[in-house]
């Protein structure tokens, strides 16, 4: 399964262009987008979501692109968890959760009945019955997580998903990752380079714009220096790349 950005063009407005012919190819079932605050981790994740659209170039996902005649076909497959999730006033976790599955064209009846099993992926069956905008900042993205596995989506973008969790959501969050990258393929973005787990089988950095290193987490440490260890040798290959925008 392939996310494809080809020559990709994007500015907000009259401002200069966040992306100019921008390309990148994403076949890995779990990767980590890293980059530092305003490189553009946002605007992409959004442009792979068909939420905003690129001025030139295309994004396609198995085939299908994003605009067009074939625009239904990518929402199907492609689910966007952006960094704020909105609670929908009234509406308990299960029903905002099979909300998301009649947003992507399910019939009423199918998302409900999908809400239930999505749900205990996530393990949020005991909140089921909880108003959505009652549940912690972990819970609530775990809710938008359960979204995008009711309508069986094949890729799912998550914008900083770990912004503002302590670290013993951050260990549920990454364990949940793991358990997703399994059956679907996943794309986070992230500044942090704690989140890079083992779990990511490819690692790929934006700064100003560009993508400055894609490949595999050994070749992505094998950039620091050999005196860092652990936790600092990401962090240190993440400093070669990008400098002190950290």
């Amino acid at each position: 399964m392939s996310l494809i950005f080809d020559r990709v063009s994007f500015r907000y407005g009259r401002n200069a262009p966040v992306f100019s012919e921008f390309s990148l190819r994403i076949d890995a079932r779990a990767t980590v987008l890293l980059g530092p605050n305003g490189a553009g981790k946002s605007t992409l994740m959004a442009i792979a979501a068909s939420h905003l659209s690129p001025s030139s170039g295309s994004v396609t996902f198995e085939g299908s692109a994003a605009k067009g005649r074939h625009l239904a076909a990518y929402r199907e497959r492609v689910a966007w968890i952006p960094q704020q999730i909105t609670p929908m006033p009234g509406l308990t976790v299960r029903e905002q959760v099979a909300y998301a599955g009649w947003l992507k064209g399910m019939p009423k009846d199918l998302a409900w009945k999908a809400s239930e099993d999505a749900l205990r992926r996530v393990d949020l069956t005991r909140l089921a019955g909880r108003k959505s905008h009652q549940v912690s900042g972990g819970q609530l993205r775990r809710m938008g997580i359960a979204g995008a596995l009711t309508h069986r989506s094949k890729l799912i973008l998550m914008d900083e998903p770990t912004a503002g969790l302590d670290p013993t959501q951050r260990l549920v969050f990454r364990e949940l990752v793991e358990d997703l990258a399994d059956s679907v393929q996943v794309i986070v973005s992230t500044h942090q380079t704690e989140d890079l787990a083992d779990l990511y089988t490819q690692v790929a950095v934006l700064a100003h714009g560009k993508i400055c290193f894609q490949g595999g987490p050994a070749d992505f440490h094998a950039l620091a220096p050999t005196a860092a260890r652990g936790r600092d040798q990401a962090e240190a290959a993440y400093l070669m790349l990008v400098g002190r925008e950290i």
